[in-house]
């Protein structure tokens, strides 16, 4: 098999349907193992760790932190001279390292939520031994389920409390702006569903402009409008600041859960 995943949760099962999606391996190319055996009909799911290490090139870990040492065990003789990518969030990989053997190559990626619809944001960090081809192969693998680039692995806990968690906060504010569309009188349907298409529409435009958000908020800020006026109530009340503190709380709880794991 050219391909094995350990893990069938959201991610893992979200990763192999991008990746037969895109074509990038056949089904008779992917091989997955997972404790429940979830049924994902197109590929071999099987129960054993060990086997499915065995059989694969490149092993994938959609596992959960708490279990990686348990499968590391499992797993480690079967590794050799093999890729393993780890999207388990927190492992480092000297981490990784130390667990397996030393010719095993190491790649720790960090996607997001939206990589379940095919729209996730995956960072990707790669230890002292990757190859440019393993680079080029996580880039492919990943693209089945979004956008991917390369970090260095210290910037890693900035990209879990960004774009990691960055979905959480979206939604929160989500929601918090369609309670107002409630509060001035929209049904509750209407009031969500205007708000994720005003939201997917102005994120749309930062991407496919390349101009700066305060750049494209002007164009919207008629003298004396509704826009500004919305706008000052924001600024007064610190929106901004709890914003950009939200984020360095998110990325300072993942520097915690980094040193706990590792």
């Amino acid at each position: 098999m050219k391909l094995g995943v350990i893990g069938l949760g959201k991610m893992g099962t979200a990763l192999i349907k991008g990746v037969l999606q895109a074509e990038i391996y056949s089904p008779t190319e992917i091989i997955a193992s997972d404790i429940n055996k979830k049924n994902i009909t197109e590929i071999e799911v099987i129960q054993d760790n060990i086997t499915c290490s065995k059989r694969a090139k490149t092993l994938i870990l959609a596992i959960k932190p708490q279990v990686m040492d348990e499968v590391l065990a499992e797993i480690k003789d079967e590794v050799k001279d093999k890729l393993v990518i780890s999207i388990a969030a927190g492992i480092s990989i000297a981490h990784l390292k130390d667990k397996l053997p030393s010719s095993t190559r190491i790649i720790r990626v960090m996607p997001n939520a939206p990589a379940v619809i095919n729209q996730g944001i995956s960072a990707y960090a790669c230890g002292p031994a990757v190859l440019e081809q393993d680079k080029e192969l996580v880039a492919n693998l990943f693209s089945g389920i979004g956008e991917v680039f390369e970090v260095k692995e210290n910037l890693m806990n900035a990209i879990t409390g960004l774009s990691g968690s960055g979905p959480a906060f979206i939604y929160t504010i989500l929601e918090a702006i369609s309670d107002g569309g409630v509060a001035a009188g929209l049904a509750r349907e209407d009031a969500i569903k205007l708000t994720a298409l005003t939201m997917r529409g102005a994120a749309s435009m930062v991407l496919e402009t390349g101009e700066h958000p305060g750049q494209l908020k002007d164009m919207v800020t008629s003298p004396g409008g509704t826009a500004i006026t919305g706008i000052e109530v924001m600024e007064r009340n610190g929106m901004r600041g709890i914003m950009m503190e939200t984020i360095k709380k998110a990325v300072l709880k993942s520097q915690e859960l980094d040193q706990a794991i590792n």
